[in-house]
Formats: C-alpha cells, structure tokens, sequence
C-alpha cells in the first residue's frame, strides 16, 4: 500500500488500511463518559503525538451511538463492572447500546459457546487434532472485539478465535483450518485453534508467549508514522506478562504512544501456574504505571463493561493519546488446551464458584431483564446456532487432505529438479500414511 498522502501543513490525512468487513455489526455506541475520563487522567502527555485524525464511523454500524452513562472510576484494586453476578445493572450505569449491537454480543457469545463444545467433541472422536477452548472466557473476547471499528486490526493470544469469526471468518473455514485440510488456507501447515484471517486485519496467532506484544506495538507505530487512522488491539493471558516481549510491547507502546490497546485476559492459569506465581503485583492492570500508560482493571465476566472500557480505550489510542493498559478478571473453567487435565492443579470447588459468574448467563439475564429475550426465543436461538455449527462442521470434512505436491510447490516459484525427486521418493514410500492424523500435543 502506498504511503498515506501528507495533507496541507504536513497533517497526515486518515487512511483506514482495509475495507470495513460485512460481519463486524457491533461497532456503535459511545464508551461509558466516566470511564473515558478516568483513563484520560491517567495518561502521560504524548511524546511527538501526530495531529488529531478524526475517526471515520464504520460502515456497518448500524445503530446510532449510544446516549454516556457513568461508572466506576477505576484504581489499583478496583474493578470497573456494570452488571452483577446476577444480570442486574448497577444503578445508573447501564450504557444503554443499541439492541442490535446488544443481540449481537450475545449472538457472538453463544455461538462460540456452541463452537467450543462441538470441537472439543471433535477432538475427542480424533476428527481433530487439538483445541483450546474458551470456555468462561466469551465475554473478554466478544466484549473487546465488538469494541473496535472494523478496520482496526487483532493480534490475538490463544483464546480470541471468536475474534476473526467476528471480523468473517466463516465457522466452515475455521474448521477447516482446525482439521488442516486441502480448503485450509495453511494447508495444515499452522497449529490448529491458531486461525488465519487476513481479510479481517485478524494476525495470524503464534503459539511463542507473548510475541503477539511486540508485533502489535509495533504495528500501531507503523499506523502512526503513516497517518493511518488505525487501532490495534493487542492480547496477551496472565503467563506472558512473565515473558520478555510484555515488557518491551509495554515500554515501546508508552515511549512512543503506540495507538494500541493491551488486553490482558487474567483467566487465573497459565496452563498449571496459578497467578500467585506468575506476578507479585497486587493486580496485573497496575503493571501499566510502571511504564507510564493508563491501565483498567476490568470484571472479564461482565460484556457490557468490557466492552464499554475498550472502546474508551480504543478512542484514546485513535485521537492520538497513546496506549492503555486492560486487566479482564475472567476465568478458564476447562483445561488450557484438549491435551491439559486441569483437576490436577485446581480444586475443583473453584471451578464451581466460577460457574455462578457465567458472561452467558448474567448477560442473558440482562436482556431478559430489558425486555429484549425470552426462554421461548432462547430456545429456536440454540437450535438454530447448533445446526449452524453441525452445517459447517459436514462441509469442511467433506474437503480431502492437501495435495503431497502442496509440500514443496507452496515453498517454490519454481520448484528444483532434486526436491520433485525426492517428492516422488517419498510418495512411493509404503505405510507412509500410518501416522496420518496424529498430532504431538
């Protein structure tokens, strides 16, 4: 892409880097006003910060933006949150969003819900080979992404697979990715449950901890030098705040007022490591201070609130006042992969306090509670999510593996004589096939 025009008196003119993406339906509605404050006054003045570019509505919104409500002003040990355990708002906190975008947020949660069963399931029968499932943790992800305009761009962790099926990832491709087939775009050459969506400024994701960090940082300083009117939105888990690229994404992100958001998912294990043993800190948001950049502690169970402090954030980063710091509390209720046995590292007594603060649940309550749902609409809802996911699920097994000459031609303009040579050695092996379909993890 050529570099963004320069304007009159050397002001970058806004150039959004891609074409808004048909299923980001979420993007309208105005972030919580005290919450944009508070993270507005923890902010260090910005370091060259470009001049202000303003923000171009996307495309797809459909809704209006949605009248300010107030909230929690969020500190070290505080945790900003809109709606109780129960599903009750706060009182005079409710962010009154659209009912589309509303109805969206739960459409995410439960379909990814519903995902999630049927892979592991999958898993299980050896119809795939691994997975990662996201149980608990729907509202994080839903909650953040819906946040951001379309295009915006993802770095994502291990958990934010809802992202990319958020921004068009078709739950057919998605499979298809995690079978490793001949429609998989990877030709099974990338892990599974790590997706590929370029189309949707959605990162291919690394299984390295916390790399995502650094790549992100950066790619946000590239949006600044060129006057791209971008986002992006960085996640990490609570175990890559111990890696080498969490403190160098954080310094770079504050020196140089990165337009990023960090959105560390605190699911309380890093695989076997509780987060007693990951930090000393009385809080993960808090690691922002030392870096000089706003930071929010946030209830990850609570869609409303992560989505309302995201989006502050987001606007922050977009008028050129840099980066901020997001701690979700949330909770992993399953193991850290299909490989992991988590009753061997946690009570489970645990799990189950957890379970009473189910995102789907509470949020499902809330709309009950506004009117907007009912049991007899939950009903055909799940049904319908359930057959979607079974419709995807017989597409992508019907496409066979990929094609052995896939192994060298994807690698060679033009391929050497020696490796077709070799390719055909290797084909005319016996019993090569033997291992077909097993995966180390």
């Amino acid at each position: 892409m050529p570099p963004a025009k320069m304007a009159k008196k050397g002001k970058p003119a806004a150039k959004p880097v891609a074409k808004a993406s048909p299923a980001a339906k979420a993007a309208g509605g105005k972030p919580a006003t005290a919450i944009k404050t508070a993270i507005k006054a923890a902010a260090k003045p910005a370091v060259k910060a470009p001049a202000k570019v303003a923000a171009k509505p996307t495309p797809v919104a459909k809704a209006a933006a949605a009248p300010a409500a107030s909230c929690v002003m969020p500190t070290t040990t505080g945790l900003v949150r809109l709606l109780e355990d129960d599903g009750t708002i706060q009182k005079g906190k409710d962010p009154n969003l659209p009912k589309d975008v509303l109805l969206f947020l739960y459409e995410q949660m439960v379909q990814v819900r519903e995902f999630d069963r049927r892979m592991l399931m999958l898993q299980r029968q050896g119809r795939i080979g691994f997975y990662g499932p996201i149980l608990g943790q729907e509202a994080a992800t839903v909650g953040s992404v819906a946040a951001l305009e379309a295009r915006d761009w993802i770095f994502p962790a291990l958990r934010e697979g809802a992202a990319a099926m958020m921004r068009g990832l078709s739950l057919t491709e998605a499979i298809n990715q995690l079978i490793g087939n001949g429609a998989d775009r990877c030709k099974g050459r990338q892990m599974p449950c790590h997706y590929t969506f370029k189309e949707g400024n959605y990162y291919g994701m690394s299984s390295v901890i916390g790399t995502q960090m650094s790549h992100a940082v950066g790619a946000a300083m590239a949006a600044r030098i060129r006057g791209d009117d971008v986002v992006v939105l960085g996640y990490l888990g609570d175990g890559a705040t111990s890696a080498n690229d969490f403190h160098c994404g954080m310094n770079f992100a504050a020196v140089y007022q990165s337009p990023c958001v960090l959105f560390c998912q605190n699911n309380q294990w890093a695989i076997s490591v509780p987060i007693s043993k990951q930090s000393a800190s009385e809080t993960l948001a808090q690691k922002g201070k030392a870096y000089g950049m706003p930071y929010v502690r946030v209830d990850g169970n609570d869609v409303l609130a992560v989505y309302s402090v995201t989006k502050a954030a987001a606007e922050r980063a977009r008028s050129g006042q840099g980066p901020t710091f997001i701690e979700a509390v949330t909770y992993r209720r399953l193991g850290h992969s299909s490989s992991d046995d988590p009753t061997r590292y946690r009570d489970e007594a645990e799990v189950k306090a957890w379970e009473k603060k189910d995102p789907v649940d509470r949020f499902r309550t809330y709309l009950q509670k506004r009117g907007l749902w009912s049991e007899a609409q939950e009903t055909s809802f799940k049904e319908g999510i359930a057959q979607r996911v079974n419709d995807a699920i017989a597409a992508a097994e019907k496409n066979g593996p990929p094609a052995d000459e896939t192994l060298i031609t994807d690698v060679y303009g033009q391929v050497p004589q020696q490796l077709k040579d070799q390719l055909a050695e290797v084909l005319s092996l016996e019993g090569r096939r033997v291992n077909e379909g097993a995966f180390p993890l």
